[in-house]
């Protein structure tokens, strides 16, 4: 069942030739693809805002609670495709431009990704504002507008090398300016504090003012009335310092705005130095004071008081980024309000919940107390008194001894400890795996769990499922249509229904046929843009994700390795034609994750160069990953690669994505690995090494990778490979950190991978058993879809329905 298009043919083409002759100038036959590009976006993004706005005034005619999902990072990809298709208006759009001889994939070529966001945080972010639309309810994404997103990655020489993202030409035609509704943000300067009158007064002065300028980017649910909004904040200074150009001092009365206006140049600037540090910090408190500026101005318009602010409001933090808009809005309660503290802090606790991501102490951040003191003055004060207070109470009412009070404390030994703060003040923490949510009680956070234990939930993470099937596999979409019927595309846990179908031999031959039809589609793809040629009869072996040990593309490379150096052994052995894939970014001032890129980039030219495994082993790195990319290499993926250190990943998405798209999943029991496990079955995907449990035994009886690496003849002849000059290039750095700390246990695993991807070759080998299990896997990925996350947390956290 198609449902019927947001607007009429004649009517989408009215405002299509509008745009072109009021915005452009030109007449439709005259317009360039370009100009059709922006005409058909400008078009759409002004169709999806009349309907929020339509949408908003019957949310607040029924006093509807309002959902803001504050993150540092959103990915949304392209936007054009996915708001035809939740508009449906794909098909009406491809039949107006017909009539200029334009296509839709022409179109679509013009729009760049947006540079947002980095990874899965900020996909997943993208993931639930597309759910919480499709879902029904009224929400509102917070970022920052990034100028030139994270970075582009170029490798050159196998070494990736940062470059400025110019994204927002061709993508500032989605973005609506609200200027009008900029928000000051303050940083620095002094507070001064008395008593008069029995009132508690506060003076903030010397401080730098930084604007915050609003753009809006829409998101249109599927078949729902719904639009969700992410209001992007853009820095500005509030002017010139003309006293100093007058005097001639042109680089001065300038300066200000330089600075002011870079805090949203660059996402995750590197903080391995103050600045970077300081920055950072100053884009978390713009993007928090300005969120929470904007939400209780909302509120204010709409019901003229703050009454009813905690029944109308659920503010969820995505990652600890974020967190500053906990002392935030206690500041405006406490100082522009009048509120009394207790009354103050009984609302944000009311209001704020927090999503945790990570189960790595080093990556729950931290703040040296100083450096906030001196940027944030105000909010310094308000996050001291939080914790002197949460401190007390935990003594008085809890009895908790003060060893377990420091470790609990969002302020001790001279920093301030976010993740603290956020799990100390919010009503709701959220792990998003059964496992993550598991570790976070038991490992992360277990002082607090014994103090509240009816804080910790669960909302196992989901994906924007109709972008990966619907849109980027029209194949399997087309054959599940055939199979089940259209009613997935309302409620993907119909998709099991496709289940009952894995031994039928012609449903079976047709998943195989969609499969290869795609691997030949990226092949293409890939040969275009890079002169790359892959056999698309060859198992295409996907790991693409940020690069970070814990992720462990390490292991990856050195199982390629013992498999190149075992072919070079034996050149008449037979072995499976395999193509590895990779895309990852690795952080600026990461170096090992950067030798890791070197070396996959280096085992790629290696390969290419040996006649040995021409047409047998190869390797490609995949410059510059995006979500575009990723949507033609996930549907042609046979195998996902999900091989972190069991205990050290707390979801994953990529893994769903691929899940979906048929791939079979080669992991350890972590995160989402366990639900997929549970889903599909275990008997289909290929699970190896330690469980979380057994990696911390280990580690507590004391682990040593040298040990390892002497007992087993193939790890370490593939491990001193980094070192001898075999592979054409030196690691010596990636060997130390393996075959010394091995911090993330790849040599520890590295045996039992081995045999998961032999099993691997067998899997493969049998057509009709890796077409069942791939079938199978993409009937049991229904779990995984956003539709489904985004009512857990309507339903468990945010106290809501539609």
């Amino acid at each position: 069942m198609k449902i019927k298009s947001f607007v009429e043919k004649a009517e989408l083409r009215r405002r299509l030739v509008a745009a072109l002759r009021e915005d452009m100038l030109v007449e439709p036959k005259d317009a360039t693809i370009e100009q059709f590009y922006r005409a058909l976006a400008s078009t759409l993004r002004d169709l999806m805002g009349e309907k929020r706005r339509h949408f908003s005034a019957r949310t607040a005619f029924r006093a509807q609670k309002q959902v803001h999902y504050l993150s540092m990072e959103f990915l949304p990809g392209r936007s054009m495709k996915n708001s035809l298709y939740n508009l449906c208006l794909d098909g009406v759009a491809a039949e107006v431009l017909s009539e200029w001889e334009v296509r839709l994939e022409q179109l679509y070529e013009c729009e760049p990704d947006a540079g947002l966001g980095n990874g899965g945080l900020g996909r997943l972010a993208a993931c639930y504002l597309d759910g919480l639309a499709t879902d029904g309810f009224s929400a509102t994404g917070y970022s920052i507008l990034y100028k030139y997103g994270i970075f582009k990655q170029k490798i050159i020489d196998g070494w990736q090398t940062e470059q400025p993202d110019y994204w927002i030409p061709g993508g500032d035609v989605w973005l609506a300016p609200r200027p009008d509704q900029a928000t000051e943000v303050r940083f620095g300067g002094v507070v001064s504090d008395w008593w008069e009158a029995g009132i508690h007064r506060i003076e903030h002065t010397g401080y730098e003012t930084v604007t915050a300028v609003p753009h809006d980017l829409y998101v249109s649910g599927y078949d729902s009335e719904a639009v969700s909004v992410l209001r992007l904040y853009q820095a500005k200074s509030p002017g010139v310092d003309m006293e100093k150009f007058n005097r001639g001092d042109y680089l001065g009365a300038f300066g200000a705005t330089s600075v002011a206006e870079t805090i949203s140049n660059v996402l995750y600037p590197n903080d391995s130095h103050l600045e970077g540090k300081k920055l950072r910090l100053r884009q978390q408190y713009f993007l928090s004071a300005a969120s929470v500026g904007d939400i209780i101005h909302r509120h204010l318009s709409t019901y003229g008081s703050l009454d009813r602010f905690a029944e109308l409001n659920a503010i969820q933090i995505n990652d600890t980024h974020p967190v500053l808009a906990i002392p935030e809005m206690m500041r405006v309660l406490l100082d522009d309000c009048g509120y009394s503290w207790e009354r103050a802090y009984d609302v944000v606790t009311r209001v704020f919940a927090y999503t945790n991501h990570t189960v790595m102490a080093e990556a729950l951040e931290q703040w040296d107390e100083n450096l906030m003191a001196e940027l944030l003055p105000r909010i310094i004060q308000i996050i001291r008194e939080i914790n002197e207070r949460f401190c007390r109470a935990l003594k008085e009412k809890h009895g908790c001894s003060d060893a377990a009070i420091a470790r609990m404390a969002p302020v001790a030994y001279g920093m301030v400890r976010m993740a603290n703060l956020a799990v100390a003040v919010c009503h709701s923490v959220n792990g998003v795996s059964t496992l993550h949510s598991k570790i976070i009680t038991t490992d992360v956070f277990p002082d607090y769990y014994k103090v509240a234990p009816y804080k910790f939930k669960n909302v196992t993470n989901g994906i924007a499922s109709r972008r990966w099937l619907c849109q980027a596999n029209p194949g399997l979409t087309a054959l599940l249509r055939e199979t089940i019927g259209e009613g997935f595309l309302h409620d993907f846990s119909q998709l099991s229904r496709f289940a009952k179908y894995r031994s039928d031999p012609a449903v079976l031959e047709r998943v195989l046929a969609v499969k290869r039809e795609n691997k030949v589609r990226f092949a293409g793809y890939l040969r275009e843009k890079t002169g790359a040629v892959i056999s698309p009869d060859a198992v295409f072996d996907v790991q693409v994700k940020r690069l970070h040990e814990y992720k462990r593309q390490q292991l990856n490379a050195l199982n390629i390795i013992a498999d190149y150096q075992a072919i070079k052994a034996d050149p008449g052995r037979e072995f499976t034609p395999r193509v590895h894939i990779f895309g990852a970014k690795a952080a600026p001032g990461y170096f090992l994750a950067k030798q890791i890129i070197k070396l996959l980039c280096t085992l790629g030219q290696q390969l290419e160069g040996d006649r040995d495994v021409a047409g047998r082993l190869k390797v490609v790195f995949l410059e510059n990953y995006s979500v575009t990319l990723s949507e033609l290499l996930m549907p042609s993926a046979d195998f996902s690669q999900q091989i972190s250190l069991a205990g050290t990943e707390a979801s994953g998405t990529g893994n769903m994505k691929l899940m979906l798209g048929g791939a079979i999943t080669v992991g350890t029991l972590d995160g989402a690995n366990v639900e997929i496990c549970d889903a599909a079955g275990m008997e289909n995907e290929l699970i190896f090494g330690m469980r979380a449990h057994e990696v911390g035994e280990l580690r507590a009886a004391g682990y040593d990778p040298g040990a390892v690496y002497a007992q087993d003849p193939v790890l370490k002849t593939a491990l001193d490979a980094l070192v001898s000059g075999e592979l054409g290039d030196r690691f010596r750095e990636l060997y130390d950190a393996l075959r010394y700390t091995d911090r993330y246990m790849a040599l520890a695993d590295f045996a039992a991978y081995r045999e998961a991807m032999k099993r691997s070759d067998g899997v493969w080998l049998d057509r009709r058993g890796f077409a069942e299990k791939s079938l199978l896997n993409t009937a049991a990925s229904g779990v995984f879809c956003a539709d489904r996350a985004v009512m857990d947390y309507a339903r468990d956290i945010w106290g809501l329905d539609n």
